[in-house]
């Protein structure tokens, strides 16, 4: 049962338990494997679910993350990964993957006697709510048996899934679909649950008045706030709301809003081809050279550098 403050997050945060799965690929490895993610595309959060075995999930400038049984992977960035066995090694030869098509998805195997089982899609945010999407989920989101039991009980779900995939009855696309549906809901779930006593965005979130004033940055972050605006639309006093913010965060009303419109704007540069003077505008800056600076004091590195190193072109 959700705390009470955990409970009134989850109130602002509800959105983001709707969304829209795409099942891609039932995979079934043994022996040595690797399976390469590359970057995907806008508005997309790349998944796996582990049903049996054990495996590693790389992604540049992390350690491997193990994965077992039962285990839940999000990727809210949508950033490229790996997911391979254990034993795999650069160069090693190991046996060739063969994707087949298996009802309503791809099946990826590369032996006849597979160690370890997953299912990996893809899933969408409402339109609407990719900016709180955005500001809301870390990089990557683990949910692991071993740290939370009740993580456990979704894999009945996972299991479902894999044997209506195997299946392949008629409308077999469409209750996957509706399962893992329900299945990302109670991960998303859990995870908020969790990340409320630890992050102070979520904090932030799980006090009504504070909420309303984090919610009007996100959804207009271009608009030229000031904090007797933000106090207006939260409900309270300028000092109440300085106060509160440094209570449930550690930070101050408008030095949030800078973070929200950079890392906004960090996602657009990275994941997107648009023009870096648009991105510019529609995070609050009134042109790109001032985006430029507030990137470099941020990140150590202009939206030119960042969109270069992701592969794309500078417009």
């Amino acid at each position: 049962m959700p705390s009470p403050d955990a409970a009134d997050a989850l109130s602002a945060l509800a959105p983001l338990l709707r969304v829209h799965p795409e099942l891609q690929t039932l995979c079934r490895f043994g022996a040595a494997w690797a399976s390469p993610h590359g970057r995907e595309e806008t508005g997309w959060v790349p998944f796996h679910l582990v049903l049996t075995g054990s495996c590693f999930l790389d992604i540049a400038g992390r350690k491997p993350v193990p994965l077992s049984a039962g285990d839940i992977v999000l990727l809210p960035r949508g950033d490229s990964h790996v997911v391979r066995s254990s034993v795999f090694e650069e160069g090693k030869p190991r046996p060739p993957v063969v994707i087949r098509p298996h009802g309503a998805v791809g099946l990826a195997s590369n032996t006849d006697q597979p160690e370890t089982e997953l299912i990996c899609g893809r899933l969408a945010f409402e339109q609407a709510q990719a900016s709180l999407a955005s500001a809301a989920l870390p990089p990557l989101v683990v949910l692991t048996v071993a740290e939370d039991p009740a993580v456990g009980r979704l894999k009945t779900l996972m299991t479902t899934i894999r044997d209506e995939l195997d299946a392949a009855l008629p409308g077999v696309r469409a209750v996957c679909t509706d399962l893992a549906s329900a299945l990302f809901v109670m991960a998303l779930r859990l995870h908020f649950c969790r990340a409320v006593a630890e992050t102070g965005f979520l904090r932030l979130l799980a006090e009504r008045q504070t909420a309303r004033a984090v919610l009007a940055m996100i959804e207009e972050p271009a608009r030229d706030w000031s904090l007797d605006d933000l106090a207006d639309r939260a409900g309270t006093s300028r000092a109440t709301l300085v106060r509160d913010f440094r209570r449930l965060a550690d930070t101050a009303p408008l030095g949030l809003l800078t973070d929200l419109r950079l890392d906004l704007a960090r996602r657009a540069v990275v994941q997107t081809d648009r023009g870096l003077a648009d991105i510019a505008l529609d995070v609050g800056y009134r042109s790109q050279s001032a985006l430029s600076r507030a990137f470099q004091r941020r990140f150590g590195a202009a939206p030119s550098e960042m969109r270069r190193d992701a592969g794309r072109v500078t417009a």
